[in-house]
């Protein structure tokens, strides 16, 4: 068919589903206001009956109405020796009412039909002066005791908001319904590649309502104070108090970032580049620290080496040391955050294809000069996701700060108090918003760089062997220096797992296993929910992950930039404001999710799904497209492309995506506290709490628990997403 005929029949199409469309719309509306219409009258006539016959009770009778009626205004009509109607018990509104339409022509009549006993509703909203309400006002009488003569009249006026609300909804799901056929029948006929344009349409929609729509309701309620528009709000947000926390946050995210992708390069460079012992061992207690809640390390730390700490003041017998402050948070921070770095280094030295580097050395050049020309300028792309990851997750990290800041100053925790302790939604969205400026500035300098590079190595004959760069010193140094952070580690958890059997840490240190019994007791509901939650998200991030890597590394489109800004956004946004702009945003129809587990796992998917963007487009950008081309040339569609070409090739990266978001849906606290309910509790929320009431033997059964969990679905996924070995090298030293 050629692209006109293709065009018109688009245009026929199209056609016909606005005449459908708008069918259904019309009738649907129709139906609604006549049974709204009845059930209204039929309502109001019946509150009307029940109008008291001493004048004393008038006031309670009218106060009474807005509890049956939401927003209900009443007033009680007499009717006097000239058969007139005068006002006798009113609300100031429905006097206004009132006073300003009783001699309309419509309220005579209106009068006058109540008189013969006969209800009566003015057409048309009716506006109360100096208010933007439209109200639905009804004119009712008040029969005497025989029921056949009228002894006065009722006005009662009902805000139109619900119906006005409705019929809003009935409107818009009938023009997101006619966008959604328009659009996919477009790209059906039109487009080239249809299930890429079902990929690109698919994302937008993702970004537009579950990242951009709830934060423009954050980001409009910053300019919203006592219910008028006010700019006073960011007056605060940029006075010198608040600067200083955004300039601590970052000075503090660049510390942190630059630490934690040295180690989880050291890491990295150890288990995929190297012959050492141990890999498997090194690469599970190297994720430990993402396992757990983000405070449970805090708290570790704060009881080795706080001011009362057991190695600082029992062992040491050290007086003067204080953990708090920038130092004792940066190292929370790096011991909490560098395995983010580390898996996402880890697949992007495994992809590296060792061939070049083997022609270096054949070249006879330096094992040295081979790392710093060639490993580590193909390993850059990856080395600034890992920073950028790690700068964004320290900026909105509120939850150690808050343990560990002491008299250091962070934006993160500045805007949590906003929020939890001064109920000043606006202030902490600003404050939290504020934040985006450093993480948007560190994301276009990344994405600028890497765009002006070429860093493809896997051109489909990959190497399976590769020569070991790092000569025996080298070797000795970095697991030494491994292994020593790995023991810290160890010690942090060892903390952990000790005060499930203490009866009260640093109080009573005797032994004792009622914590379990009443930890696991008390903790079942939110384990099993937390459990579920996670499992039902991950999968879901992992693939959507992908394919919005493989979108936005090989497929050029209008928008793009915006669509790879708005999947980023979450990850930089922190976790309080993601989760009071969920409820702003789906607290509402048409998707009325708040206290289901739909907004749960949708939070899971959306805030981690950056981690799996950035993991698998810098894996992409080692492989060659020539590849994926050569698939299509054979007759591949781009989901066979996508599921028998590119997911294997970039496995590591896959699994790194779904264990990332497992881990941290099932230690997710700051967003999901807002969003927990009676139905689906959180184990992490159950954590914090038994921590605040200072029960860390409870605390400590439950993240024992949460580790062991973890751990094993670590092992499932393992096994549900095989290697196929295409990454795979042995080492020849």
């Amino acid at each position: 068919m050629t692209a006109k005929g293709r065009l018109l029949k688009l245009l026929a199409a199209v056609l016909v589903f606005t005449i459908c469309d708008v069918w259904i719309y019309t009738s649907l509306l129709g139906s609604f206001r006549v049974y709204y219409k009845q059930n209204s009258l039929k309502e109001v006539s019946l509150f009307a009956r029940t109008v008291p016959e001493d004048s004393f009770y008038y006031e309670e009778w009218i106060n009474g109405l807005s509890q049956e009626i939401e927003g209900g205004k009443a007033m009680i009509l007499s009717l006097g020796d000239d058969f007139n109607f005068f006002p006798a018990a009113a609300d100031p509104a429905a006097e206004i009412i009132w006073n300003e339409h009783k001699d309309s022509e419509e309220f005579q009549r209106g009068l006058e039909s109540v008189y013969y006993l006969l209800p009566y509703e003015i057409s048309g909203p009716v506006r109360v002066s100096g208010s933007s309400q439209a109200m639905r006002v009804y004119l009712l009488p008040v029969p005497d005791e025989s029921g056949f003569d009228i002894s006065g009249a009722v006005l009662v006026a009902v805000p139109e908001g619900s119906a006005a609300r409705f019929e809003g909804l009935l409107r818009n799901l009938a023009i997101i319904a006619w966008i959604i056929f328009a659009v996919l029948l477009s790209v059906a006929l039109l487009a080239r590649d249809p299930i890429t344009g079902y990929a690109v349409i698919f994302l937008f929609a993702v970004a537009i309502v579950f990242v951009a729509f709830p934060l423009f309701e954050s980001f409009r309620l910053t300019f919203i104070e006592g219910g008028v528009f006010s700019l006073n709000i960011w007056k605060r947000t940029f006075s010198s108090q608040y600067l200083v926390s955004l300039w601590g946050s970052i000075k503090l995210g660049i510390i942190t970032a630059s630490v934690s992708t040295l180690i989880g390069f050291a890491f990295a460079f150890l288990t995929e580049r190297t012959g050492a012992g141990g890999k498997k061992i090194i690469g599970t207690l190297a994720t430990m620290p993402v396992i757990s809640p983000p405070f449970s390390l805090t708290l570790s730390i704060i009881l080795l080496f706080g001011n009362n700490g057991l190695i600082t003041r029992q062992l040491l017998g050290i007086n003067n040391f204080s953990i708090y402050g920038l130092g004792g948070l940066v190292l929370v921070q790096t011991t909490g955050m560098f395995p983010i770095a580390y898996m996402t280094l880890s697949s992007v030295l495994k992809s590296i294809d060792s061939t070049v580097e083997d022609a270096a050395l054949d070249l006879r050049a330096s094992r040295l000069r081979t790392f710093l020309t060639i490993t580590l300028p193909l390993s850059l792309p990856g080395l600034l996701s890992a920073w950028l990851l790690v700068f964004t997750n320290s900026l909105a990290d509120f939850a150690n700060p808050l343990l560990l800041a002491g008299s250091y100053r962070v934006l993160s925790v500045e805007a949590y108090i906003e929020v939890t302790g001064r109920s000043n939604l606006g202030g902490g969205a600003s404050l939290s918003l504020l934040l985006l400026l450093p993480t948007l500035t560190a994301f276009f300098a990344q994405r600028y760089w890497v765009n002006k590079k070429s860093v493809v190595t896997v051109t489909g004959k990959p190497s399976t062997r590769l020569a070991e760069l790092a000569t025996p010193p080298v070797r000795i140094v970095l697991s030494v220096f491994v292994w020593l952070c790995l023991v810290f580690i160890a010690g942090l958890y060892g903390t952990i797992v000790a005060g499930c059997f203490v009866k009260n840490w640093g109080i009573d240190y005797s032994f004792t296993l009622a914590n379990i019994g009443e930890a696991l007791s008390r903790g079942r509901q939110a384990i099993v929910s937390t459990v579920t939650l996670s499992a039902i998200a991950t999968p879901f991030a992992g693939l959507i992950a992908m394919a919005a890597a493989l979108i936005v590394v090989r497929r050029t489109f209008i928008g793009k930039r915006i669509l790879e800004v708005l999947l980023m956004t979450p990850f930089a946004v922190p976790g309080t404001l993601l989760g009071i702009s969920y409820i702003l945003a789906f607290n509402k129809p048409p998707m009325l999710i708040v206290g289901t587990a739909a907004i749960i796992v949708i939070n899971y998917i959306i805030r981690e799904l950056p981690v799996g963007l950035e993991t698998g487009a810098a894996s992409l950008r080692q492989i060659d497209p020539a590849i994926e081309e050569a698939a299509q040339d054979l007759g591949a569609d781009m989901s066979k492309v996508f599921t028998s070409v590119v997911l294997p090739l970039i496995r590591p990266a896959f699994l790194t995506s779904m264990s990332y978001t497992f881990v941290r849906s099932m230690t997710a606290v700051s967003a999901v506290i807002f969003l927990i309910s009676a139905r689906w509790y959180h184990l992490t929320v159950q954590i914090y709490n038994f921590s605040e009431n200072l029960r860390f033997g409870l605390a400590s059964v439950l993240s024992t628990v949460l580790i062991i969990i973890v751990l094993g679905a670590f092992g499932v996924m393992q096994l549900v997403v095989r290697d196929r070995g295409l990454t795979e090298k042995s080492i020849i030293r």
